[in-house]
């Protein structure tokens, strides 16, 4: 798909892999309604309309999805918003607080389905390319959903169920002309990355085969934009990690 004069929904769009969207799909000709928590930021400009809401709100997420069909109608989705947040199942404080893995999930599981499927209620009408094709979605999962480290129960059960739902959901989607891929990053240069200890950065870079460095926002950009310009790209999830393979502790 060229997403050139076509409309694409950009969650977590404030900031981080979500930002580094956001911009390089407008520098592409495309228009960008850009859904993020807060509404302001350095994103705002031409050619994009930012909402603020909770992807996980259905009245938030379809507002966000009504004004990009307003906008001339709705042809892609890019899911980066999320959170990270750590803790042993059981640690010396006792348990691990049961609302702090309600929310992980929420946000970044719930979230994402929640916002795929008002959306593709929308793209199912568009009328399609050369190729049959309707839209594009592309969610967010992490190489913490393959390798997920210790304390890290809620993120990766959360990342998992992003990475699990990609090919069921293609199965579903794919008669109606709407491609649906995963792309699972490892460690990247992004605000939640760099709220992490000094010492836990250079040990993570370590690790890494080739570049031995954390990924630019960018460059998840520019395979999102990638996966909407190649239609062979379907129901699968792509590791986005320099060859990085997470040891357990």
């Amino acid at each position: 798909m060229n997403v050139r004069d076509r409309c694409v929904l950009v969650t977590g769009a404030a900031s981080g892999l979500g930002a580094a969207c956001v911009r390089k799909l407008r520098e592409a000709g495309a228009r960008v309604v850009a859904f993020d928590r807060a509404e302001q930021g350095p994103i705002e400009g031409d050619g994009l309309i930012p909402i603020a809401g909770d992807v996980a709100d259905e009245s938030d997420a379809r507002r966000a999805v009504d004004a990009a069909v307003r906008w001339g109608g709705l042809h892609g989705v890019v899911q980066c918003a999320g959170i990270l947040r750590g803790g042993r199942l059981v640690s010396r404080r006792g348990p691990h607080p049961l609302d702090a893995f309600i929310e992980t999930v929420r946000v970044n599981l719930i979230g994402t389905f929640n916002v795929a499927r008002l959306a593709c209620e929308r793209i199912q009408a568009n009328a399609p390319n050369e190729d049959g094709e309707r839209g594009v979605l592309i969610h967010t999962s992490s190489i913490a959903a393959f390798e997920g480290q210790v304390g890290q129960a809620a993120y990766s059960a959360s990342k998992g169920g992003v990475a699990a739902m990609t090919l069921p959901l293609a199965r579903e989607l794919g008669p109606l002309g709407i491609r649906v891929v995963a792309i699972a990053p490892g460690v990247f240069e992004t605000p939640m990355m760099r709220a992490t200890s000094d010492a836990l950065r250079r040990s993570l870079a370590e690790q890494i085969p080739f570049p031995p460095r954390f990924g630019h926002p960018d460059e998840f950009a520019e395979l999102v934009l990638h996966v909407f310009q190649n239609p062979m790209l379907n129901g699968t999830v792509l590791r986005l990690d320099g060859g990085l393979r997470m040891p357990g502790a």
